[in-house]
């Protein structure tokens, strides 16, 4: 099977990932996400078929569950590019802060015209009907059970570090 990365070049830059995490919202809309939620939700969105979903968006390849240890920074990145651009919102929480998508997200993510987009958006519903309730501790088990063990050492340097969740 053709996987829709294959067409379609994945750069990891804020860009991308803000325009991901902007289709999540969307999708989450009302309900905030944190940051811990969106990590965990973007890594399924795009490799939905890791997990019994659609066919993922990116092509496999091996150690893929890796992408979590590092994504933290970049979905940070993505989060204030698409917050500088008035299209997420940050909410002070007790613990930390959320994130929702503003009122110009929708017009922002009806704009996407390509295959790849077209298919995120579909999965971005799909992750948030299924997911979004989801505890970080279930994602994280559910996580395990398709990846074998993988230690969440991002969260560990984070709080070392003193940085917000």
């Amino acid at each position: 099977m053709t996987h829709l990365a294959e067409k379609t070049s994945t750069f990891n830059s804020a860009l991308e990932i803000g325009s991901r995490v902007v289709a999540l919202l969307y999708a989450a809309y009302p309900d905030p996400l944190d940051i811990q939620k969106i990590i965990r939700l973007d890594y399924l969105m795009i490799h939905s078929g890791d997990v019994g979903g659609p066919e993922s968006l990116h092509t496999p390849v091996p150690h893929r569950s890796g992408e979590l240890l590092i994504k933290h920074e970049l979905v940070q990145r993505g989060i204030y590019l698409m917050m500088s651009r008035g299209l997420i919102k940050q909410l002070p929480e007790v613990d930390g802060f959320k994130y929702v998508a503003e009122d110009d997200a929708g017009m922002f993510v009806s704009s996407f015209r390509s295959e790849y987009y077209k298919q995120l958006k579909m999965r971005a519903a799909w992750v948030i009907e299924l997911y979004s309730n989801h505890t970080i501790a279930a994602l994280d088990l559910l996580a395990k059970k398709f990846f074998g063990s993988w230690h969440l050492q991002f969260q560990n340097a984070e709080n070392s570090h003193g940085a917000q969740t």
